[in-house]
């Protein structure tokens, strides 16, 4: 597992880590699901959870850890849980430091599982987050039936978003949806500085990305604290 922070620039500190698969060579998350089959994806699924939340507890994390899922993989939302909990309460770690970010919602057939999956995780005590939004099918007509804590807006809405007057409006936009709906907003795939100063300047003030630190494989990467302290001081 690899861990990225997401950072809260308000405040100055670490909001949480992401935690990330990755291939004993360095594999990407993505060759490594190309790898994963349909009949082995729910033990997969459960294999990454609980590893990420050994290593961030052995690593001594202090922050909540997002672990992303797949919705496919999830049959019966409480009995699919009972390993994390089980975990969890081994090592003494909070279910509110725990973030799951639903993922490849583009494979989901039935929104109605999905939903029952959300419910079920925050009723639990879980944070819950939808990733990639505005990124096919991570879009809107999710949160007409989904309630998370998070939403993540996708790196395609943030490339050159402090130059490009479209993504500007698209991500002025979603800070009063999210405002409204009462959904806190992280940007992911902030590269730039100019990126993180324009979208702290708009209220997006949890931000994830290259330019504050890249994916540390088993390692927890300490807050940028003088990064953070230049893009609060941008003008």
């Amino acid at each position: 597992m690899a861990f990225q922070p997401i950072v809260d620039i308000t405040a100055g500190e670490i909001f949480a880590h992401e935690a990330l698969v990755r291939g004993i060579e360095g594999e990407s998350a993505g060759e490594i699901l190309s790898r994963v089959t349909p009949a082995s994806l729910y033990r997969f699924d459960q294999g990454c959870r609980i590893r990420a939340i050994q290593l961030a507890h052995e690593l001594g994390c202090d922050k909540p850890v997002s672990i992303n899922f797949l919705p496919n993989a999830v049959y019966e939302p409480n009995a699919c849980i009972q390993a994390t909990l089980k975990l969890a309460g081994e090592v003494g770690w909070p279910l509110h430091n725990i973030m799951f970010e639903v993922t490849e919602t583009e494979y989901v057939r039935d929104r109605h599982h999905l939903q029952r999956i959300v419910e079920a995780y925050r009723a639990m005590g879980f944070l819950t987050a939808i990733d990639d939004f505005g990124s096919g099918f991570a879009n809107l007509e999710l949160l007409v039936d989904i309630r998370p804590d998070v939403i993540k807006a996708d790196r395609n809405l943030i490339i050159d978003v402090d130059q490009n007057e479209r993504r500007q409006a698209i991500m002025e936009g979603l800070v009063t949806l999210a405002d409204r709906l009462g959904i806190r907003l992280i940007a992911e795939g902030v590269e730039t500085l100019a990126e993180a100063r324009w979208l702290y300047q708009r209220g997006i003030t949890l931000q994830q990305g290259y330019v504050f630190a890249r994916p540390a494989i088993e390692t927890i990467s300490p807050c940028p604290s003088e990064l953070i302290a230049q893009v609060r001081g941008g003008n």
